[in-house]
């Protein structure tokens, strides 16, 4: 068996774990899309630069979707003996062409979990629930709150 093969079995037990649905079940409607065809338009296409293969079409690995069923997360899968990082300007281009902040970058054995309106991609060891990405979309810290905190003299830094 190849090795992203070996990924993508330990990554759809993974999601199910995680409350995500492959079928229609008694829970709800199935809420994974398996390898979609994703349009990439000219601009994202030159910003890929030489290392990117030609192409004007991309397949995700897996898209999971909302109660809604609208793009959430993008999920990138690489084979087990490939960092899952290798695949993050990939990953962003196929969430911009969806519209979605989350992104999880995985190789069955490491994963990366990345929102793109915060930051670099962390070290998760399970994958999130939609439940808990609903509440991670809707935090909203108030960035004039720490800017005018004082900071006192017994502040050891």
């Amino acid at each position: 068996m190849q090795k992203e093969a070996k990924a993508r079995i330990k990554i759809n037990k993974l999601l199910e774990q995680s409350g995500w649905r492959f079928f229609d079940d008694e829970k709800g409607i199935a809420n994974i899309v398996l390898e979609n065809n994703v349009k990439i338009t000219r601009k994202d296409l030159d910003e890929f630069g030489n290392d990117f293969e030609k192409t004007e079409n991309g397949f995700t690995d897996f898209i999971l979707l909302d109660e809604k069923s609208f793009p959430f997360v993008i999920v990138e899968a690489k084979s087990e003996d490939k960092n899952p990082l290798d695949a993050k300007e990939q990953a962003r281009k196929y969430a911009k062409s969806q519209n979605v902040r989350f992104v999880i970058l995985s190789n069955g054995n490491l994963h990366y979990f990345w929102d793109l309106e915060r930051g670099n991609p962390s070290v998760i060891t399970k994958f999130p629930t939609l439940e808990s990405l609903h509440h991670t979309a809707s935090f909203a810290p108030n960035p004039s709150t720490l800017v005018s905190e004082i900071v006192g003299e017994d502040y050891i830094a």
